[in-house]
């Protein structure tokens, strides 16, 4: 039997510490949510490798790495309300619960979001709900958000999406160019995200979030 316990400190030791994140709150969260429980039965083994985890249909897993990077940018405060966009399975949301007050996730694939939904009722993630529908329309009706968080890469941040975080809110955002991407901290301030670098990273782009294409006469 394979000892889930044991590769999650592992994954703490190996990915997580050594990029330097530190605070206790996103340690002791990734060390306590059963990341096997967040992905499909079939790649329950490869749960806690290095990399983004492929769940097919273009989707990913986020790299513990990146997502506990973003994570430590986010600094996220105990009575804050977060909107995490495309959760797939829910792992990221379950490892938010944990450190915020309430996690609202939106995911539009509907398998997906109605096993996230039983994963965090199965560990208890009673402050988390999954509302169902397009990534880029986030989740108005819940908001405004403290902070918003994007699972996976993106061209752009659509209005839609960042009138929904609260003024003074932060958002991260994996802004990919070419095959490396830059994980950008945005602050909310009189209305306008202002950006900043926090880290490197790649991923696949979220549904919706791909570059437009343009064509000119």
């Amino acid at each position: 039997m394979t000892d889930f316990t044991a590769r999650r400190t592992m994954m703490v030791d190996t990915q997580v510490r050594p990029s330097d994140v530190t605070k206790f709150p996103i340690i002791d969260a990734m060390l306590t949510v059963a990341r096997e429980e967040f992905v499909p039965v079939s790649q329950r083994e490869a749960a806690y490798v290095g990399e983004n985890l492929n769940l097919g249909q273009g989707r990913a897993l986020l790299e513990p790495r990146s997502l506990a990077k973003m994570l430590d940018v986010l600094a996220i405060d105990r009575n804050e309300l977060v909107l995490d966009v495309g959760c797939t399975y829910g792992y990221s949301t379950a490892v938010i619960a944990r450190m915020a007050q309430a996690v609202v996730a939106v995911e539009e694939d509907e398998q997906m979001a109605a096993e996230a939904q039983d994963a965090l009722v199965s560990v208890g993630a009673d402050n988390a709900i999954v509302h169902l529908g397009p990534l880029v329309a986030g989740a108005p009706q819940h908001g405004p958000y403290d902070v918003i968080v994007l699972q996976g890469a993106v061209a752009q941040v659509p209005e839609e999406l960042t009138d929904q975080l609260k003024e003074g809110g932060r958002i991260a955002a994996l802004f990919m160019q070419g095959p490396l991407g830059e994980v950008r901290l945005g602050y909310k301030r009189a209305g306008k995200i202002s950006w900043r670098l926090a880290f490197n990273a790649s991923a696949p782009f979220l549904p919706g979030f791909e570059k437009k294409l343009t064509f000119t006469l």
